[in-house]
Order: structure tokens, then sequence, then C-alpha cells
């Protein structure tokens, strides 16, 4: 169901419902779809041509089938089996109950932090949006539960909260809480006047404090990079980037930007490697390469490189497959989790998000990621996280958490204006990248 970008995806697998096992379908450097056909065959990829003279095509890659396959079928998507028990508190709700789509949410689980606390004020304060689903202003009954019992787990594990912070950071994690109370208490005065409309615009601000509290916890960069990697970009931390794209051929929207945060606790080298390329301004004035209703792909050069060649070097600057897994202190590096025979992992940041963003690769080379990266236009609601065929394959190391929406508007030939850090470029060590001026 997907398509990526660089190199291609490897190979694809269908998904038995007690192991996976490979049914691989080729797919070629770059993304492709899986199209719908008869018989169960697996359709071949169109390779697309790039407008524009001197171009060379987009290679066909294999990226999502599950949820594609589901609708293919008719019913439902292939499942697999997995332990019951999660390993680790803080995302247990990741993999109980219906997968969390939401990007934010999806952040703020992924944080290398283990505090019960603030997690129980979160989760009330996210299933306001499951209240809204309730029609007219009878949801606002539903809000004020979910809200209240924010504030009641907020009181009651304050101190614990306030342990959590690092040192350095606990000024600032006292005033998000200072402004997370008073977020409450204008949420309530909201449901009080009934005002349905304002809710969620509240919910999304204090869900920030939310996260910027469970951000203040994390005391540095919680380990080691393998020393292979030590040398190159990597991004210590989270970043946020804006991506503005100039729309053609759509008379209703001019041009839009995305904003787009990236998580290096989770991948440090692929998203290290991407700001650096931001920096070098490499996607500056680059086209959208790929937009099938499954993905939207750049980052191939112009050229017959297929990735970014690093001027120092004159060669393909590539990173490795990187896939952080809960329970554990570290990514994976150079395997995937089947090839691993991790099963039933569950990733820290898995494919669940329309706008989850990932790093494509050569179909049989896990570690040949260089610049070309995709964005998952279609969202996991019939396959829970890991039980899809993305998870574990290809590296996810960020999501689009602002017009998100608007993805599915790109066209193959709309224009990248700019990718520009807006926060988090002090999390970059070792950039490559020379400074202007």
């Amino acid at each position: 169901m997907m398509a990526a970008s660089f190199a291609t995806l490897p190979t694809v697998s269908l998904v038995n419902t007690s192991r996976r096992r490979i049914d691989s379908y080729s797919s070629k450097k770059r993304v492709g779809v899986v199209r719908c056909c008869s018989g169960g065959d697996i359709p071949e990829y169109k390779q697309v041509q790039r407008g524009g003279g001197g171009g060379g095509t987009l290679k066909e890659c294999a990226i999502t089938l599950a949820l594609s396959l589901g609708l293919i079928a008719g019913g439902g998507a292939p499942s697999i089996a997995y332990a019951a028990n999660p390993a680790i508190p803080q995302v247990s709700v990741l993999i109980s109950g219906p997968p969390i789509k939401d990007p934010g949410a999806l952040l703020r689980y992924a944080l290398p932090i283990d505090n019960k606390a603030i997690r129980e004020v979160q989760k009330p304060l996210e299933d306001i949006t499951d209240s809204l689903k309730i029609a007219g202003v009878k949801a606002l009954d539903s809000v004020e539960r979910n809200v209240r019992q924010a504030s009641r787990s907020l009181q009651q594990g304050k101190s614990m909260i306030v342990a959590g912070f690092a040192e350095s950071k606990k000024d600032h994690g006292h005033e998000l809480i200072g402004k997370l109370e008073a977020g409450m208490q204008d949420m309530l005065q909201i449901v009080e006047d009934r005002k349905r409309d304002a809710v969620a615009p509240k919910q999304k601000e204090i869900l920030q404090y939310v996260g910027g509290i469970e951000e203040d916890m994390v005391d540095g960069f919680p380990y080691d990079v393998p020393e292979e990697y030590r040398n190159m970009p990597l991004l210590k931390g989270r970043a946020t980037v804006d991506m503005k794209v100039k729309i053609k051929d759509n008379p209703n929207l001019e041009d839009c930007v995305f904003r787009i945060v990236l998580d290096g606790y989770n991948a440090p080298v692929t998203a290290g490697n991407f700001v650096d390329l931001v920096e070098r301004h490499f996607y500056d004035g680059m086209e959208i390469q790929r937009s099938d209703g499954f993905v939207v792909q750049t980052g191939d050069p112009e050229g017959p490189a297929e990735g970014f060649i690093d001027p120092s070097t004159e060669k393909v600057r590539t990173v490795p497959l990187e896939i952080m897994v809960e329970g554990k202190k570290t990514p994976f590096y150079g395997s995937t989790l089947e090839e691993l025979g991790l099963y039933k992992a569950q990733v820290m940041l898995p494919f669940n998000a329309f706008g989850t963003m990932a790093m494509a690769r050569e179909e049989f080379e896990n570690d040949s990621g260089s610049s070309q990266v995709f964005w998952l236009l279609k969202e996991s609601e019939l396959t829970p996280s890991n039980s899809n065929i993305l998870d574990g394959r290809y590296a996810v190391f960020g999501y689009v958490t602002q017009n998100e929406d608007f993805l599915a508007d790109l066209k193959v030939g709309d224009v990248i204006e700019s990718i520009q850090v807006v926060s988090g470029l002090d999390n970059l060590v070792n950039p490559s990248y020379k400074i202007a001026g």
C-alpha cells in the first residue's frame, strides 16, 4: 500500500496469522504501490518518468501492504499474534485497544521516560478526541469527565511528576505544570459555556503542555550510538522543521507549510542525516517525485546518483536501517525485525499516523538509505501497531504534526520551496554542512 523513495524498500512480505513469511514481491528503487487486482496477483510497479529533462526515473519500491491487502481482500487486514504484556508501561496504550493515530500522541509515548503519573494525566486528555465523536453538546459531559479525571491525576501525582524532571529543566517544568492547570480550568469553563467548537483547540494546547512536561523529564541523550556511526551527523534529541511546498494546478491551494517533528531519541542517525541535508538546502527546489495515494516521496537528486553525494568523499552517503523497539535501550541497526526473528517486538515509532515520515532504501540492502524519504498517506486503522509489514522494515524518524491532511493534495512536480529547521538544531552533532556566510 505504500511506497517509498530512493532505493527500494526491502521486499514486502505477506503476513501470516501465526508469524511473518516472505512472499516477496519485487520493489525496485523508489517507491511503488500495490495496485488492486483480481486473483491475488501482485501488480507490477510503474516507473514514473520525472519531468524536466535530465532526471532519471522513479524506481519502484514496495512499502506497505498490510492495509491495502486488507482492503483488497475485503475482510480486514492480516494480523499477527502478539504477546499480551507490553514491556514498558508508558507505551502499553499503543498495543492495548485501537491503534493510536495522532502524531502528537505517538511522539509523546516515544519519549524515553518512565513516569506513570504524567501518563495518567495524558491519557484522559487524549480521550477527549473520542468524547467529541458523540453528537452535539452531549459530548461536553464526557469531555468534562475526561478533564476532571486528568486534573485529579495531576494533583495526586504532582510530586512524582516534579521528581521526574531533569535537574536543568525543573524551572521550565514547573512553569508548564502551571500552564497545564490553567488550561484545564479553561477547558472546564468551555464545557460550562457549552462551546463545543472550542474544545479541540484547547485540547491541543493543553496536550502540548503535557508533551513539554514529558520532554523536561529527559536528561540528556539516553544511550551511546554504536561506534561505527558515532561520527555521522546525529540528532541527539528532537528537531522541528517546516517544509514549504508550492502547489501546482490546484486553484484552492497555492502553497502549504508542513510542520514535521523529527525524533532523534529513537532514530538519531536517520534523523541526523536528514537535518544535515536540510541545512545543506539539499531539498530546496526539489520536486515531489511520487504521489500515488499511498505515499508522497522525494529526495532523488538530478543525475545518475540515487542519493546524496557527499562532496568530501564524492560518494553517496548512506545510513543504516535503524529500528528502536520497546524494552530496548538502543536501536537495532542493519537488520529488519523479521530478519532478527523479533516477530512480537513493538516499534517505538510505528506507521500508524497519516504523515508518518520514513527513509527509503534498496530492496536487498538494508543500509542503503541516503536522501530519499516518504510520507505515509494511510492510517493503519485495520492493523494495530506492528501488525503491518512496514513496522520493523523501514526506519521511521518523524511525523507531520501540522497540515498533514494536505499531503494528499501534493502531486508529482509540486516543488519544495524550502525546508527549514525551526527548533532543535542544537541537538545536531557532527554536522557536515558548511554554514554559508
